[in-house]
């Protein structure tokens, strides 16, 4: 759009494609059965929030039990059980999916002008398919549970475990058959459906954070597959490919599972990040700072990522100069994050700042993630990371990025684009106490382990020293925090479902496709398919 006046036609051209999405039937099974994107969107929240509170209350007893140091809530197995829920629901069913699954699917679509994925059946299929990963997984954890954590580490996941370890490796394989599924049709929608005109520097910054993390996801996750299967193997048939007692290697299953699992931490982040993207600007009114930068930025993250696995293993008995190449390499990829976090504040820089609620969300992210970087750093740095392995440090480190990033980002995405999907207000002033109540509940949950792990308590003990008991109060004290802060949105965001006042088309007054149609949209989202001439960004500072 060149102007307001073909802003407002595309607007009205919208508004008139037909009834909302959410009128399309009534019946559960025409949502069973859907084939629209943005349905199965809602289906995909649905899930996933239920998959959230799960792994909340596993955290939530981890934390009561890590209250008192004597571990006389649950014994130790009981309490490597806990973890190992929290952990498998928590990453593999919330985190992962999150935001391509649920903003994603409901977005991308919109963004580029299209009708629908490329691949509508198969976008349901995605669905079934976590679904049926996902109550497996939960049977698993249900029938006497798996005490392996959510990294299912050789040789105990394949010899010495007495758990449902392959009923729960079952699950996470198919779950990740469906993360497969959508990062193919998010790459192919994106290739073939742009709008006439929609170059691809012409893209949404969150179009290209998901575009990015599907090509990771079809690339690295049949690489989990291939793990998952041989681990299963191996338990089952007593073939030696990772126990050293029949002639394995168990250092291969971490070379495996992390050329997977380090991808799949911006698998997490680059979606949170482009949701940060679409967000300060319009709050701050003002076009992004360096568009082309924070793409290539976006890229390169995607790229080095796949180079920075061995990490993870500094203490593991690889060669020292293996070591060492794996540690420059770590700090270089922090360097397009670094760009990200700049051009964000230079974003913000002279703007007209609005502190909505999504807008607190997303300094939220910002903030909490540039912690959750910079001690990642300590952790690349190998003298310090013999210190800090294993340590509540790393457990600090891991949830302000994941938790902190990606959960503050995800839910700043639902506020800013809650009146185009639901076609209702919600309460800003609950919005913005929310948001307060979760940057400091997560802060005082987790800063406390940074300290915790410095001082060289490990992770995964139900039992610990009296002299660990007040950081460890504390961050039980912020679980309760940022638990309240979780259930906030759960009870205005559904009270807005029935009193919240209309939404119009564009509150926000943003300059993205989407925003360009009703509020919900149509079926088919555009009337005519829109003709793009400008950038996504076009603000006036």
């Amino acid at each position: 759009m060149t102007s307001a006046q073909s802003d407002l036609e595309l607007e009205e051209k919208g508004t008139t494609a037909g009834s909302s999405y959410l009128a399309e039937g009534f019946t559960i099974w025409s949502w069973l059965s859907t084939r629209d994107h943005k349905r199965i969107a809602l289906l995909y929240g649905v899930s996933i929030t239920l998959f959230f509170f799960l792994g909340g209350i596993a955290a939530a007893i981890i934390r009561l039990e890590l209250a008192t140091p004597q571990g006389d809530l649950v014994s130790a197995d009981t309490y490597n059980k806990l973890f190992t829920a929290h952990g498998v629901i928590m990453v593999w069913l919330f985190l992962i999916p999150s935001i391509p699954s649920v903003l994603g699917n409901f977005l991308m679509p919109l963004m580029i002008g299209a009708r629908d994925l490329a691949f509508p059946r198969l976008n349901l299929a995605s669905w079934y398919l976590y679904i049926a990963g996902g109550a497996t997984i939960l049977w698993a954890l249900l029938a006497g549970g798996v005490d392996t954590g959510w990294t299912f580490y050789t040789p105990f996941s394949t010899m010495f475990s007495n758990s449902h370890v392959v009923l729960c490796l079952t699950g996470v394989l198919v779950v990740g058959f469906s993360s497969i599924l959508t990062g193919l049709n998010f790459i192919v929608t994106v290739h073939t459906m742009r709008a006439p005109g929609m170059g691809w520097f012409r893209l949404p910054l969150f179009v290209w954070a998901n575009y990015a993390t599907s090509v990771i996801l079809v690339l690295a996750t049949p690489v989990l597959a291939m793990t998952l299967v041989l681990v299963a193997i191996e338990r089952l048939f007593q073939v030696g490919i990772f126990d050293p007692a029949l002639g394995g290697d168990p250092l291969l299953f971490q070379h495996l599972f992390w050329f997977y699992s380090h991808p799949a931490v911006y698998i997490m982040v680059l979606p949170a990040m482009g949701v940060a993207s679409e967000i300060i600007p319009c709050f701050a009114r003002r076009p992004v700072f360096g568009y082309r930068f924070m793409t290539y930025a976006i890229l390169a993250i995607g790229v080095i990522g796949f180079l920075v696995w061995g990490h993870h293993m500094f203490v593991s008995g690889q060669s020292v100069y293996a070591g060492m190449v794996f540690s420059l390499l770590s700090f270089m990829v922090a360097v397009p994050s670094a760009i990200k976090v700049f051009n964000w504040t230079a974003t913000l820089y002279k703007g007209r700042i609005s502190f909505s609620a999504p807008m607190l969300y997303a300094l939220g992210f910002v903030g909490l993630f540039t912690i959750g970087g910079l001690t990642g750093l300590f952790l690349a740095a190998l003298a310090l990371d013999v210190h800090l392995s294993d340590t509540y440090f790393v457990v600090a480190h891991f949830h302000y990025i994941m938790v902190g990033g990606s959960v503050m980002a995800y839910l700043g995405a639902i506020h800013f684009w809650w009146p185009k999907i639901t076609g209702r207000m919600y309460s800003e002033a609950w919005g913005r106490l929310a948001a307060v109540i979760i940057f400091a509940g997560f802060n005082l949950t987790f800063f406390p382990q940074y300290l915790l792990g410095y001082a060289g308590m490990p992770r995964r003990y139900h039992s610990y020293p009296e002299e660990f008991q007040l950081l460890h109060v504390l961050s039980s004290a912020g679980a309760v925090t940022l638990a309240v802060g979780y259930l906030l949105p759960l009870g205005y965001l559904a009270w807005s479902l029935r009193y919240g006042r209309a939404a119009p088309p564009n509150p926000w007054q943003a300059t993205g496709l989407e925003w360009q149609t009703a509020s919900p949209p149509p079926v088919h989202n555009f009337a005519q398919p829109p003709v793009v001439v400008r950038g996504p960004y076009a603000y006036t500072p």
